[in-house]
């Protein structure tokens, strides 16, 4: 069996063999978000790719959900591997997304 998305980011996360782009750095501050937040949460057991964006004309990207260790719901933006790159990372807002922060309310991306 191959490597699925997650593997692959959970992988380049193990080996710290990714980055933050200026972007979400910015972000990551307006919104209180550590880097230790971020990788808590690419590295736990329930992440998941809830959007794929493979064809995005910027480059391949998915949107992963996941749940840090106090159990703070985030949604991270980030390239596909193999580089790897945090673009932006948040926390969902409950008026935009469904209960369960996987779909969006009213379907647009």
């Amino acid at each position: 069996m191959g490597k699925t998305l997650i593997d692959s980011i959970q992988e380049l996360v193990s080996k710290r063999e990714y980055l933050f782009t200026i972007h979400a750095g910015d972000r990551m501050t307006e919104r209180h978000i550590a880097v230790e937040e971020v990788e808590q949460m690419l590295m736990s057991d329930g992440v998941e790719v809830i959007e794929d964006y493979p064809d995005d004309p910027r480059g391949a990207s998915c949107l992963v959900l996941g749940v840090t260790g106090p159990g703070r719901p985030l949604h991270v933006h980030c390239t596909h591997p193999p580089g790897l790159a945090v673009i932006t990372a948040y926390q969902p807002d409950a008026s935009e997304w469904e209960d369960d922060f996987r779909k969006r309310r009213g379907g647009a991306r």
